[in-house]
């Protein structure tokens, strides 16, 4: 059988099946990363409502650092020190790995209701109308660092349509591939399960997606007789695709054992699309297949959008008034209770996706010390923004090439010296883990109206 890293650092596809993709591009090989024998793993959870920054503040601050935080000066703290705030505590046993990074502006992809693929790749998407967008985001640049059978993933917890409380199926995504050309995501954990684990669980289902692809490639080989130019051009590149998703169901045939060890157990709820799921079953089961793709190797990148505006809230436990998501940022009913028990929630996905990584051993230590997991608002500091700031919170592992780890992180503010927005913020990832750009993103106008110094990676950050 084809090693593990040999496996992961020679696929030559990076994305879901054909019938299943709006675009060829990104089904192509990716660049190794030489650097490591280990890959490293990142997963974005994108939350709507933006994350309002007095909501995040540490509660045992001193009188000092609590004027510092709310004037939002400059300044940072060890967690170890203090007290998280309540809808953080169930990872208060990992604040060694976590990061409440405070200062990040988002103004280059804006604030307002959506901010669509905008906030992974740095610009304004505007409606995340093909033209809008504008380069790969930075979770497939990543992928590209770190290949993997199904490269990116991407997974979105929206709602329904009609009667139907949530998104079914496989539907359109938020991040994307390349110029114009938007990525897939699956919209229930059944769907995903099924995608991305049907090497071992459906054969019959593989065989026939092989004979598709036979016949497709047939077709489009014949199509290639007497063209030329870019017809001819466009017609390969098909090819090449047709002939990559079938070298890709062949390595992931190649990892059946290791597939067959750490399937998701998926609650009967879930089948059919989950219709009668409540959203913490939807939040847990997504939960479990990530973990699995993550530690079958199928992925090293995985994008999750744990809720959006529309998103049903209703059927969380705490929701007594029954207040959907979007009169939530509207400050209506419980407010900040709510607000909390909404990403306690979430910090739920959170601990149990760091506990089940480090209990995968993985070279001297466990799989979490190769993973970063980036919990970031889609549009800011709350509803309708504003975007010139951006809470998240980070868990790196041990082998993080990020020197951030176990603080409380406050940058100069939007439109000062030393402010770094979410530009910057990407431009450190890529630097960090093997891509030298000099710059990722939109400039921020703001900061070019004054003048001020906005390029490059964060350099203190870089361990």
């Amino acid at each position: 059988m084809t090693s593990r890293r040999r496996f992961l650092t020679s696929s030559a596809a990076s994305a879901g099946a054909l019938a299943l993709s709006p675009s060829f591009n990104h089904l192509l090989a990716a660049p190794v990363n030489g650097e490591s024998d280990t890959p490293h793993r990142f997963v974005f959870v994108r939350k709507s409502n933006g994350n309002v920054p007095k909501y995040c503040s540490l509660p045992s601050f001193s009188e000092k650092e609590r004027r510092q935080d709310s004037e939002k000066q400059a300044f940072e703290v060890s967690l170890d020190k203090h007290e998280l705030p309540d809808w953080l505590r169930q990872l208060d046993g990992y604040k060694e790995h976590m990061t409440i990074l405070h200062g990040i502006s988002m103004s280059v992809s804006g604030g307002g209701h959506y901010s669509f693929s905008g906030c992974m790749g740095a610009y304004r998407a505007g409606r995340n109308t093909l033209s809008g967008i504008k380069r790969a985001t930075v979770d497939f640049e990543l992928a590209r660092l770190f290949p993997s059978p199904f490269g990116h993933v991407e997974m979105s917890l929206g709602s329904g349509t009609g009667t139907v409380m949530f998104r079914t199926g496989i539907v359109g995504g938020f991040s994307a591939p390349a110029a114009h050309t938007r990525n897939y995501c699956y919209a229930d954990p059944m769907t995903a399960y099924n995608e991305l684990f049907k090497s071992v669980t459906d054969t019959n289902a593989v065989a026939a997606d092989n004979t598709l692809l036979d016949y497709l490639r047939e077709r489009e080989g014949r199509q290639l007789k007497g063209l030329d130019g870019k017809e001819r051009e466009k017609i390969s590149g098909h090819v090449d695709s047709i002939e990559a998703i079938r070298e890709r169901n062949a390595r992931v045939a190649a990892l059946g054992d290791v597939i067959r060890q750490n399937l998701p157990m998926i609650d009967p709820v879930h089948a059919d699309g989950g219709r009668n799921a409540t959203l913490p079953e939807k939040q847990a089961a997504f939960t479990d297949v990530i973990a699995a793709a993550l530690i079958s190797g199928l992925t090293n990148v995985v994008t999750y959008t744990i809720d959006d505006l529309n998103t049903p809230i209703t059927t969380l436990p705490e929701n007594k008034a029954r207040i959907d998501l979007h009169r939530l940022g509207h400050n209506a009913g419980s407010g900040q209770e709510l607000r909390d028990a909404v990403k306690l929630h979430h910090m739920k996905q959170i601990h149990t996706l760091v506990t089940k990584l480090k209990a995968v051993p993985e070279g001297k230590g466990t799989m979490f010390d190769n993973t970063t997991i980036i919990y970031m608002p889609e549009t800011g500091a709350g509803h309708h923004g504003p975007d010139n700031e951006a809470p998240m919170v980070i868990m790196s592992g041990g082998n993080s090439k990020l020197d951030i780890a176990g603080r409380y992180i406050r940058l100069p503010f939007h439109g000062t010296e030393g402010h770094r927005t979410l530009s910057n913020w990407y431009t450190t990832l890529l630097n960090a883990y093997g891509n030298p750009v000099e710059h990722y993103g939109d400039l921020d106008l703001e900061m070019s109206r004054r003048k001020l110094q906005q390029t490059g990676p964060i350099d203190r950050f870089l361990a």
